[in-house]
């Protein structure tokens, strides 16, 4: 015997909530408007439902989904495509917004993609057999970085991350290229979410200007493709 479970989420309007998915390449397989609105979705084995509640609250959603994947990278390269085309850009902050794709300190590499209805999926694969939390770093650089995604990233706190972020930066202490450059878009990225745009330039303008060896570029792959999308979403009216 065989089980399978499908969360049904809530949306304000299953219309908007199609069209959003559709975008992201997954096919509808139920539409209801009435006597209830009702919604179903699919993409390979995720499926999705969703119902219609007018009086939903995006902002003070709570929603979150977790979906496991084998091939994390061509999953999210695929996501911003769609929505970029839909879109004209990837969404950085607000609703709906799409996060950085990163290597996780539990063995997961994953993102973050929140719907306009505040639904949250954490998207992932793993990268290792041990996928209970690393100890925080003890080395001043790489516990700032290591908190700093934490707070920005998995809870959504961009000032402490701001926080964090500043005092390393204004410190004095020697950091490598690639240390420099993902504590720059780490700001950069605080810097969207807090509307903070002057001071948001000029940190893209310097992790542009960062010489980084050729030998450590592969390693900030994932840091440049967030600055790219951050350039974008900043570039709106």
């Amino acid at each position: 015997m065989g089980e399978k479970a499908i969360p049904i989420f809530p949306c304000r309007s299953i219309e908007t909530t199609w069209e959003f998915y559709q975008a992201l390449g997954f096919e509808r397989t139920t539409w209801q408007t009435r006597p209830n609105p009702h919604l179903a979705v699919r993409r390979g084995d995720v499926e999705l439902q969703f119902f219609g509640w007018k009086k939903h609250d995006p902002a003070a959603s709570m929603n979150m989904c977790y979906i496991t994947t084998t091939d994390v990278d061509t999953l999210y390269e695929a996501f911003r495509g769609g929505l970029r085309q839909a879109l004209g850009r990837v969404p950085a902050r607000g609703l709906p917004r799409l996060s950085a794709l990163r290597d996780m300190s539990y063995g997961v590499r994953q993102f973050l993609l929140s719907d306009p209805d505040g639904l949250q999926l954490r998207i992932g694969q793993p990268i290792s057999d041990d996928t209970r939390h690393a100890p925080i770093p003890e080395e001043k650089v790489a516990r700032a970085l290591h908190m700093a995604s934490l707070l920005g990233d998995s809870k959504g706190d961009h000032r402490a991350a701001a926080r964090i972020l500043d005092r390393l930066l204004g410190s004095g202490e020697p950091l490598t290229a690639a240390e420099r450059v993902r504590a720059l878009v780490l700001r950069a990225d605080a810097a969207v979410h807090l509307q903070e745009w002057p001071r948001f330039q000029a940190l893209a303008t310097e992790a542009r200007a960062v010489d980084v060896p050729e030998p450590a570029a592969p390693s900030l792959a994932d840091d440049l493709r967030r600055l790219s999308d951050l350039e974008a979403a900043a570039a709106e009216p």
